[in-house]
C-alpha cells in the first residue's frame, strides 16, 4: 500500500518520483498571465497616466487674455474721457494742477473686475488647453517642418480653430452675463467681422512667425500677437 500510495510526499504511483502537478498548473496560469502583464505595462507606458492638465498654458493664456482686456478697458475709458473733455472744454483746462491726477483716477476707476475674471477664465478654462490640444493634434498630423505642411497650418488655424475661438467667447461671455437668448443675434451682428479681421490679422501674422521670425523667438512674437487680438476679442465682446 505504501508503494501503491505513493511514500515520500510528491512520489507517484510505484513510488516514482514524478514531477508534481500543482506547480506546473501554476506555470501554466504564470504563463497565462505573462501576456496581460506585458499588455497592461505597455499601456502604461503609452499613456496609462490620463489626461493632464496643461497648466502652463493655461496660465498663461489666461495671463495673456487680462493683459488684453486690461489694455482695451483702459483704451475705453480713454476714449471716453477724451469725448467728454471735447465736450467740455473747462474740463480740458492746461493750468489745472491736477489735470494728470484726473486722467489717471479716469483711466483706474471704475475698471469692471468681473469683466477682467469673465475673459480670464476663458483663457484659463477654455482658450489655453483647448488651443494647446490643437496644436499637439496638428504636430501629430503635419510632423514634417516642409513647405505645404506650414501652408495647411496656417490654413487650418484659421478655418477650424478661428471660428471655434470667436463661437466658444461669445458663448462664453454671455453665458456669464444670463444674455444667452441674445446670443444668436451677437452672432448675426459680431461674429463674421471678426472673423474676417481676424484673418486679416493672423495670416500674415502665422506667416511671419513660420518663415521670419527664428525658433526661439516665436512664442514671444505669438504671445505679442495674442495680445493685441484679446484686445481686439475683448473690445468687440463689450460693445
Amino acid at each position: 500500500m505504501h508503494a501503491l500510495g505513493g511514500g515520500g510526499g510528491h512520489g507517484g504511483l510505484w513510488g516514482w518520483n514524478l514531477p508534481p502537478r500543482k506547480p506546473e498548473r501554476l506555470r501554466s496560469k504564470n504563463q497565462r498571465r505573462r501576456p496581460n502583464s506585458k499588455s497592461s505595462g505597455s499601456a502604461e507606458a503609452t499613456g496609462g497616466a490620463g489626461y493632464r492638465f496643461p497648466f502652463k498654458q493655461a496660465v498663461t493664456a489666461g495671463a495673456l487674455v487680462l493683459t488684453g482686456d486690461t489694455i482695451a478697458q483702459l483704451t475705453e475709458r480713454w476714449r471716453r474721457s477724451k469725448s467728454s473733455k471735447q465736450q467740455h472744454p473747462s474740463l480740458s483746462n492746461p493750468q489745472d494742477e491736477d489735470l494728470s491726477q484726473d486722467v489717471m483716477q479716469t483711466l483706474l476707476s471704475d475698471h469692471s473686475w468681473l469683466r477682467a475674471l469673465r475673459m480670464t477664465s476663458y483663457g484659463f478654462l477654455l482658450y489655453g488647453p483647448g488651443s494647446y490640444a490643437w496644436y499637439q493634434y496638428l504636430d501629430r498630423c503635419l510632423p514634417k517642418q516642409t513647405v505645404s505642411n506650414l501652408t495647411l497650418k496656417v490654413i487650418l488655424n484659421q478655418v477650424v480653430l478661428g471660428p471655434c475661438v470667436i463661437a466658444v467667447v461669445f458663448a462664453w461671455n454671455y453665458l456669464w452675463q444670463g444674455k444667452l437668448s441674445e446670443l444668436p443675434d451677437k452672432y448675426q451682428k459680431d461674429a463674421l467681422p471678426t472673423l474676417l479681421y481676424g484673418f486679416r490679422f493672423w495670416i500674415p501674422v502665422s506667416v511671419l512667425n513660420f518663415w521670419v521670425v527664428p525658433l526661439q523667438a516665436r512664442v514671444a512674437f505669438m504671445s505679442m500677437g495674442s495680445i493685441f487680438w484679446n484686445f481686439c476679442l475683448s473690445s468687440t465682446m463689450n460693445k
